[in-house]
């Protein structure tokens, strides 16, 4: 198993990879960022099984750095491009019930001090993105945005990279553990995407 991640996974670029790939996803949330972060780290924790971490396997601290970071970055950019989008972002945003929706709801939520929003949709496929444009369609203070931005990225990429170390770990450094880990990331993100969508209430 180590030989056939090493070479999807193997070498620096493998961090430039996870960067731009999380960084992008916000726009283009088909992107399988997720999976990419988790097999980096089920080779991570292959190489720690060995007692010997072999060249190319990557480093768990520099994996998460780089998702979070990207993460953060990438919701940065789409709140600066919606705030900047004027009325054609937001008449398309008024006539999608979701995006409507969303970034009434977030307002709801930053308005009271809290941002659980942001990081639960962080989880949800596609709700990163529409949180982010909603944020700054609505012209959200980027310092009520920010925190839960940077908390919602460090969470998932925590979360992400520790699926995939630990699988490896407790399953073995094989195809299966990486599977099981995927699965578990795509059974938060339907969790999150049931409370993010469920309606506030009164």
């Amino acid at each position: 198993m180590l030989e056939s991640v090493e070479s999807l996974t193997g070498g620096p670029w493998i961090y430039a990879m996870v960067a731009l790939s999380v960084l992008l996803d916000v726009f283009l949330p088909v992107l399988p960022s997720g999976v990419l972060v988790i097999t980096a780290a089920t080779a991570a924790a292959a190489g720690s099984a060995t007692g010997k971490v072999p060249h190319g396997v990557p480093d768990i601290l520099t994996l998460t750095s780089c998702a979070a970071v990207a993460s953060v970055l990438g919701d940065l950019v789409a709140y600066r491009l919606a705030w900047r989008g004027g009325e054609r972002l937001d008449r398309a945003i008024a006539r999608s019930r979701r995006l409507t929706g969303a970034q009434e709801r977030l307002g709801a939520a930053l308005a009271r001090g809290g941002g659980a929003l942001v990081v639960l949709a962080r989880f949800a496929p596609a709700g990163r993105s529409v949180v982010s444009l909603g944020a700054g369609a609505a012209h959200r203070r980027v310092r009520d945005f920010l925190p839960w931005s940077a908390l919602a990225g460090v969470t998932w990429a925590v979360y992400s990279v520790a699926l995939g170390y630990y699988g490896g770990q407790w399953l073995g450094t094989t195809w299966l553990a990486t599977g099981v880990s995927v699965l578990a990331l795509f059974a938060a993100g339907a969790g999150a995407a049931f409370v993010v969508r469920r309606p506030a209430k009164a």
